[in-house]
């Protein structure tokens, strides 16, 4: 859905980063740094043709496969150069509003149900802080919560210049889910030689509300300054109060 190009990195069914750029090769770049440890051996998926100059990027290191709606003959070179790296092509992008129905089997039958075809927009937010985002912050918002929908719940993105800069995906309680996001933003700053890890004057994106303040303030203690969740929680009035303190 974006016009821009896009880059995801997928390890294990879950991102490990995205990245919105000027060009492929630059979203992969910003999308892989946000952990380039898990980067290793993952599935790259771009929404552009994929050149010859991103091909190459990617295949620097080990990766299982790339997924892109086209190649160029340079990108198709530079993918045969490697060995067990695949190259799909889909011939174009799905409609991610599409309606339709998804299967998931179970033991002696399956589930059936309506495809989660949400899409969150500007005009479908409430600020509920007295502080209202910047455009800037918006933008990240309303990108890390389109990630955070891909990550397996309990979820939290960190987002800064519309590229991922931690995730922390499937704990058991949403503060380790905030807390290991934010650690791997300070691994990844270690391994660019950066003095500070990029979820300094990030935004977060919550899968599901802070059921308490501490999920939230954990996100404030990464540096996060806005973030975008769905609410819901009986406490929503004590995690407000603790955004706006």
């Amino acid at each position: 859905s974006y016009t821009e190009p896009v880059c995801a990195i997928i390890k294990h069914n879950n991102p490990c980063g995205a990245a919105i750029a000027d060009n492929v090769a630059e979203s992969y770049q910003r999308a892989r740094e946000t952990d380039p440890v898990s980067a290793f051996g993952g599935i790259v998926a771009v929404n552009r043709t994929l050149d010859g100059a991103a091909a190459e990027k990617i295949a620097a290191i080990l990766t299982e496969v790339i997924v892109a709606p086209d190649a160029d003959d340079a990108a198709i070179a530079a993918v045969a150069r490697r060995k067990n790296l695949r190259l799909l092509l889909t011939g174009g992008m799905p409609d991610p509003l599409a309606p339709g129905i998804t299967f998931r089997s179970l033991s002696g039958g399956f589930l059936a149900q309506t495809r989660d075809a949400g899409h969150v927009t500007a005009a479908d937010l409430k600020v509920v802080t007295r502080r209202a985002p910047t455009d800037a912050e918006l933008a990240d918002l309303l990108f890390s919560f389109r990630v955070c929908k891909h990550v397996k719940s309990n979820a939290i993105v960190y987002v800064k210049g519309r590229a991922t800069v931690g995730i922390g995906p499937g704990q058991p309680n949403r503060v380790d889910s905030a807390r290991i996001a934010a650690w791997r933003a300070v691994e990844a700053a270690k391994a660019a030689g950066l003095d500070a890890p990029l979820t300094q004057g990030s935004v977060a994106a919550s899968d599901a509300f802070f059921p308490f303040a501490d999920g939230l303030e954990a996100v404030v203690a990464a540096g996060a300054t806005a973030v975008i969740q769905p609410g819901g929680s009986v406490r929503d009035k004590e995690v407000i109060a603790a955004a706006d303190a």
